[in-house]
């Protein structure tokens, strides 16, 4: 019994980014260690395991493996001094491919880049300055990495100076520590634990933070520390993210608490009083200040129980759209935490996808609204257009049948869910007015509704006749259909 739940959570978990250059061939220490002699004495064989191995808990080995991985298979020149955060570089790259997802979808227009030039804003870039130099390699964007200890800095611009052919797309910039930053309030919400189970962005280990912080003593476990990005991104600049590994901890008591691996880290790197809660809410709040400036905002996140209130604080200022996905290597997970305050881009544009199987994630629901709520209100949003609707409340789905003149009901009328009640009125028409016209004669299809976590919830659709040609019909319903939802489900109410 037991074991069978342990080989479920195992299938639940997420997995490296299939971009990531180590997402099909893991790093071949044997084959490092042939062509990097310092590297050679930092790795063990044994009979334990099937590959060899580093001792994970000794720091100079860990750096050691960074600095090789960064050389082989990036041409990367990279050192830290001793007791700096060591970076990881198969989990930071899914970080940056993320990323890279993100910017490449249409979800939100773009309103920053030019001739696709992307520039990202590092927050508490390390001394390893580990994002901008692999989102330089690897993808051609420039960076401002900010930090605020002397040392970070310096060896941030060491790293930076030491790679020549990207050094121009890398700026390092100073953040003044006694800057005056008000507290952020509003951290004492009750917390509600989030249970295990994966999130996807469509789709706790050991905490990796790197960012740098003159720390004050602030009551409440308020953030009270040094500029964030207001105060640090000027006037005239726009970027098209900011990314961040903040702080994880409340005190290095708790940093030391897991003796599995040594990947060094000061405390001005690791701890913040409050920890990752109350510095992400940091970048919240002045991602309202800077709403226009920036694409996505976005966060490492370190445990999980954190996402649910991050989220909905998110909701809470007037987001247009939050993601998130889990960032897995080995047996160590973070999570990915994305915003935008960029309105939405409409969805109805020709040519349209072919999609038979489709899906959204419903995020950062208020308690009384659980899945059953959602399958009502799929139900009522069909049925006011007088389609045929089957409810299953065992199967948690909703079967559809509709005829080509159902379907342009929909179409010319985006429905709106409102909070008051399930029931939807027609209230605006499509930007052009009018109807897309599709070739079929009749769709059937079937909505299910997932819960993922408390808070969570996986809408999917399927298109029941798989040889039909109507997918491209059923792809923009049901895109007015995650319109709708998320209109009833993921908004404040006023």
């Amino acid at each position: 019994m037991g074991g069978s739940k342990k080989r479920k959570r195992k299938e639940e978990r997420g997995s490296i980014h299939p971009k990531n250059k180590y997402s099909e061939n893991p790093p071949d220490f044997a084959l490092l260690a042939s062509l990097y002699p310092s590297f050679q004495p930092f790795v063990q064989y044994s009979h334990r395991h099937a590959h060899p191995t580093i001792h994970w808990t000794d720091f100079n080995a860990t750096r050691e493996l960074t600095r090789v991985l960064l050389h082989h298979y990036h041409a990367l020149n990279w050192w830290i001094p001793d007791g700096q955060l060591c970076p990881t570089v198969p989990n930071r790259s899914n970080y940056i491919h993320w990323l890279e997802d993100l910017l490449s979808s249409d979800i939100i227009p773009n309103t920053i880049s030019t001739a696709g030039k992307v520039r990202g804003f590092d927050i508490g870039t390390g001394a390893n300055c580990i994002y901008p130099l692999l989102g330089a390699s690897l993808l051609g964007w420039s960076f401002v990495g900010s930090d605020v200890t002397e040392v970070a800095i310096e060896w941030a611009e060491r790293n930076v100076s030491s790679n020549p052919h990207i050094a121009e797309r890398i700026e390092i910039r100073k953040v003044q520590s006694d800057a005056n930053t008000p507290c952020v309030e509003g951290l004492h919400a009750e917390e509600e634990s989030v249970h295990s189970g994966k999130i996807d962005i469509d789709n706790e280990a050991v905490p990796l933070p790197s960012l740098p912080l003159d720390l004050h003593v602030c009551e409440n476990k308020n953030y009270c520390g040094p500029p964030v990005l207001l105060g640090v991104v000027k006037d005239d600049e726009k970027f098209d993210f900011c990314m961040c590994n903040p702080p994880f901890f409340e005190s290095l008591e708790e940093a030391g608490l897991n003796p599995k691996t040594s990947c060094g880290g000061t405390s001005e790197e690791m701890v913040c009083p409050g920890g990752e809660r109350a510095f992400i809410t940091r970048i919240i709040e002045d991602s309202t200040e800077l709403k226009h400036r920036f694409r996505w905002f976005t966060s490492m996140v370190g445990r999980k129980t954190n996402l649910k209130y991050l989220i909905s604080r998110l909701w809470g200022v007037g987001v247009t759209l939050v993601k998130t996905t889990e960032f897995v290597q080995g047996r160590t997970s973070r999570w990915g935490l994305a915003w935008s305050f960029l309105p939405l881009v409409q969805k109805s544009s020709i040519p349209l996808p072919e999609k038979k199987n489709m899906s959204f994630m419903l995020e950062g629901l208020q308690r009384q609204h659980g899945a059953f709520n959602v399958l009502e209100a799929v139900k009522s949003y069909f049925s006011l257009h007088g389609l045929s609707c089957t409810l299953n409340t065992s199967s948690f789905t909703v079967d559809v049948m509709a005829s080509k003149n159902d379907c342009d009901s929909i179409l010319k009328n985006e429905l709106l869910i409102t909070h008051k009640s399930i029931d939807c009125q027609p209230t605006r028409e499509t930007s052009n007015g009018s109807s897309l016209d599709f070739s079929f004669g009749r769709l059937c299809f079937r909505i299910s509704v997932f819960q993922q976590i408390p808070g969570t919830l996986l809408v999917k659709g399927s298109l029941q006749d798989r040889n039909s040609a109507s997918s491209a019909g059923f792809s923009v319903i049901f895109q007015k259909l995650e319109e709708a939802l998320r209109n009833k489900f993921c908004t404040k109410p006023v």
